[in-house]
C-alpha cells in the first residue's frame, strides 16, 4: 500500500517503467482511485507552479466528484482558504525554520530524562 501512495504522490516522470505499469494496472481496477490520483496530481501542479489563483476551480472539481476523503481535505482548506492561497502563490516559505524546530524537538525527546539542561543546550547549539 505504501508503494501505491508513493507512486501517486511522486511526479509521473520520476516513476520507472515497472512502477508506472503497476500503477496503471491498479488505477484501471479502481476508478475512484484513478479519479483521486487525478485530483492529487492537479493539486501538486498548483503547488509546483504557484497557481493559488486556480484553487477555487480545483475545489469545485473535487466537490463535483464523489470522493468523500478528498471532500474532507477540501473542507479543511476552506477553513483557512486565504492562508492556503497565499501558500500556493507566494515564494516565501517557513520550511527552514520548521526543519530547525523539528530537529530541536527530536533532540529534546532523545535527551528526556538523561541529563540536565546544559547538555541539551550544548547538543542543540552543536547541531545548529
Amino acid at each position: 500500500m505504501r508503494d501505491v501512495t508513493g507512486w501517486l504522490t511522486r511526479r509521473p516522470d520520476r516513476l520507472d517503467d515497472d512502477q508506472e505499469r503497476r500503477l496503471k494496472t491498479i488505477l484501471a481496477r479502481c476508478p475512484e482511485l484513478d479519479r483521486t490520483a487525478g485530483h492529487v496530481r492537479a493539486f501538486a501542479e498548483l503547488m509546483d507552479n504557484r497557481q493559488g489563483q486556480d484553487l477555487d476551480q480545483w475545489i469545485e472539481r473535487v466537490q463535483a466528484d464523489d470522493l468523500p476523503a478528498l471532500h474532507g481535505f477540501v473542507n479543511g482548506i476552506g477553513q483557512d482558504r486565504d492562508a492556503v492561497v497565499a501558500g500556493l502563490s507566494l515564494p516565501y516559505s517557513s520550511g527552514a525554520v520548521e526543519g530547525h524546530n523539528n530537529k530541536i524537538k527530536m533532540l529534546k525527546r532523545q535527551m528526556f530524562g538523561r541529563a540536565n539542561f546544559d547538555l541539551l543546550r550544548k547538543r542543540v547549539l552543536l547541531t545548529a
